[in-house]
């Protein structure tokens, strides 16, 4: 049966809202003044407003000292719940507004993989749900989905992450690449060029390193022969490290998945392996939250758009 039309639901027993209000405002305050201009009302408004809240109740919520409020143990149970009730309803009231202006779906992935890989796709994406504003959020730090921090992330790693619902997007691998200007054809050649190296996260599983990749393709580390070899360079951020292996600054270990279109058009070249596995890259978002419809056709669009890759 419908609860909203049920004849056996009892009403309600609660106090006026304004009260309940007013002695919110006050207990995160501990004042009346900063309550009252908080929900712009008298102070002598918000003092009646609890004083009738306690007569209600049958029990002090304040013990009022000189200049301050002091929560009684009651007062304290109640603000805590009362706190809870209010930000839920705020945050019921706001995804109404939010829906009634037109969806809103934040995608949160590193600085990458929304240059190289979502940011390509954008028309594609208006096309496919265009009722469904992108908000994108670029950043290396992980964000808290559960939280609603984002809607939805794009991760690597092994997708065994818990809270989370997730789907296996692509393999993710890294391989030396360089500029053709460059004439690299033999990793014995390396020495005699610049290595430039990426920041990883200290949590990544499988790094993609220079030591990695010389011990894997079973080379020893060279050593440079050379002045501006040994100087070699390092970046924060894969976007940069790519722009500078396209100036035919040296050889950097990048993403074959984000390389794509450099490597379709020649601007960069694998001259040799190995390619080294860093994981997979997955879709995820907070259990159940894939189900809504907004986050499920963008959910549906990511799959699709790496199928295709």
């Amino acid at each position: 049966m419908n609860e909203l039309s049920s004849p056996i639901r009892p009403p309600r027993r609660l106090p006026p809202l304004s009260a309940l209000r007013a002695f919110e405002a006050a207990a995160a305050h501990a004042s009346f003044q900063r309550a009252a201009a908080e929900l712009s009302v008298t102070p002598t408004a918000i003092s009646h407003q609890v004083r009738g809240l306690e007569s209600t109740l049958g029990q002090p919520l304040f013990r009022r000292l000189t200049r301050q409020l002091a929560l009684t143990p009651a007062g304290l149970r109640l603000f805590h719940a009362l706190r809870e009730g209010f930000d839920t309803l705020e945050a019921g009231v706001q995804a109404l507004r939010a829906r009634a202006e037109g969806e809103t779906v934040t995608l949160t992935a590193n600085t990458a993989f929304v240059a190289k890989w979502v940011l390509p796709r954008i028309a594609a994406f208006r096309s496919a749900c265009p009722g469904i504003e992108l908000r994108l959020h670029a950043s290396d730090t992980l964000v808290d989905l559960a939280r609603g921090d984002a809607d939805l992330a794009i991760r690597s790693g092994r997708g065994d992450w818990p809270g989370l619902a997730t789907a296996e997007l692509m393999a993710e691998r890294y391989a030396p690449l360089c500029s053709p200007a460059l004439g690299l054809k033999r990793a014995r050649d390396l020495p005699q060029h610049r290595l430039i190296h990426c920041d990883w996260q200290p949590n990544a599983s499988a790094p993609a390193r220079w030591p990695r990749w010389f011990a894997e393709a079973g080379l020893a580390m060279p050593k440079a022969r050379s002045r501006a070899a040994a100087a070699g360079l390092s970046f924060s951020d894969e976007t940069h490290a790519m722009f500078a292996t396209l100036a035919g600054h040296g050889v950097a270990l990048l993403s074959l998945t984000l390389a794509a279109e450099e490597l379709r058009s020649g601007a960069l070249v694998q001259p040799f392996g190995p390619a080294l596995d860093t994981g997979r890259y997955f879709l995820a978002t907070a259990r159940g939250r894939e189900r809504e419809p907004a986050i499920g056709a963008v959910w549906a669009w990511i799959a699709a758009q790496a199928g295709q890759a």
